[in-house]
């Protein structure tokens, strides 16, 4: 079942926009119990006067990765203490959506200490693209140290929209990049080219090569490290543990923000179909549905700016475990979706009280859930169960 809202047209925001000085000022009251449907929470500030951070990834031993949009990554602690920016990290192009976009700690990391990342890597003449880096954490957690470039977006345009991206280790050992389309009509067609990687999910082995196995392996026609085709702009992603799927969210034009399961060379048919129109208001593509292209599991009619992605599978939030957690940059809250046999049974909209886009969402290891707010000062917030537990 698919849930479609349409709340007034007014509330349409652009997703890669600057967010509006009034909701950076809104922020919630220290402790402030919130009830949803199924679970009772408080909302915590674990640190802030981070500079528009975008993504976050857990260390072992609890700490935190936040990177933030201008090309800094910072270690956090448990406590909220922000460490001096990471060094070693290269330039990145932070113009427009460009930036330092997301962390993942690989599987092994207390054996390699090795961290992935994603950025818009400059070209000459002012094209650019989205790049993954990789490096050694230093023991000191201060420097990345053998950092290099290990997978680019191919080939690079003059553009400053639309990078994506997501990583993910999948279940095999094998990782999962999510990159935009780049944005332009004249570069957004080439989400439907297989010998492009615009608006594509790619699957790659831990040394940013072409995953053994992947579907057009092969093929003199296609880019060996393609997993799926037809998107636009992903900005969530993650592994459905139910069955070690990868899922994605990715954001519409006006309109049509998509929640994805994606499977292995399907095409998902971004420009062809969308449930949203441009900007201007005018059509976009054939309309919802064509043969052979996928549709969603769920959309969202205004965009709610889809960022961000988790499946809850931990024990400190019993009322919504099961539950899939998104943020939202264009109507700025958490929404909570239940799914039932890889369907969407219920939608729930929470924190939009608290007035700031949020980027990112993570299940940290102590099971409770880590959004990212985006603002000047971004803040790391902690979602704890209520004492009272359920709602």
């Amino acid at each position: 079942m698919r849930r479609v809202i349409f709340p007034a047209l007014a509330a349409i925001l652009l997703a890669g926009a600057a967010a509006s000085p009034l909701l950076a000022q809104s922020k919630p009251p220290a402790a402030t119990v919130v009830k949803s449907e199924k679970q009772a929470f408080t909302v915590e500030t674990v640190a802030e006067g981070l500079e528009r951070p975008w993504g976050l990834a857990f260390l072992p031993d609890g700490r935190m990765l936040v990177t933030e949009k201008a090309g800094k990554l910072r270690l956090v602690s448990p406590d909220g203490k922000v460490a001096p920016p990471v060094t070693g990290l290269p330039r990145v192009d932070a113009r427009g959506q460009g930036g330092l976009l997301d962390v993942a700690v690989a599987p092994d990391f207390g054996k390699t200490r090795l961290v992935y990342f994603t950025f818009s890597e400059a070209g000459e003449n002012g094209v650019n693209g989205t790049a993954l880096g990789r490096g050694r954490l230093a023991d000191n957690a201060a420097r990345l140290e053998d950092v290099s470039v290990i997978w680019r977006q191919a080939p690079k345009y003059a553009s400053t929209l639309h990078f994506g991206s997501r990583i993910v280790f999948g279940p095999d050992g094998t990782l999962f990049v999510g990159v935009g389309e780049r944005s332009n009509p004249e570069f957004r067609v080439k989400a439907q080219a297989l010998d492009e990687t615009l608006g594509k999910v790619v699957r790659l082995d831990m040394d940013g090569k072409p995953a053994k196995g992947n579907p057009f392996e092969g093929r003199d026609d296609a880019k060996p490290e393609i997993w799926s085709y037809g998107h636009r702009n992903i900005q969530g992603a993650a592994i459905n543990p139910a069955d070690q799927t990868l899922w994605v969210v990715e954001h519409g034009p006006r309109g049509g923000d998509e929640l994805n399961r994606i499977a292995p060379g399907k095409n998902y048919g971004w420009p062809v179909i969308t449930y949203g129109v441009e900007y201007s208001g005018g059509p976009i593509g054939d309309g919802p549905s064509k043969p052979g292209m996928e549709q969603p599991a769920h959309y969202w009619v205004p965009s709610i700016g889809t960022s961000g992605l988790a499946f809850y599978t931990g024990d400190a939030l019993p009322g919504w475990k099961g539950s899939v957690f998104v943020g939202g940059l264009a109507i700025p809250s958490l929404t909570r979706l239940e799914l039932a046999d890889g369907k969407v049974t219920k939608e729930e909209r929470l924190l939009e009280d608290v007035g700031e886009r949020i980027r990112d969402v993570r299940q940290g290891p102590d099971g409770l859930i880590y959004l990212l707010t985006d603002n000047p000062e971004g803040r790391v917030l902690r979602l704890k169960p209520a004492a009272n537990g359920r709602s």
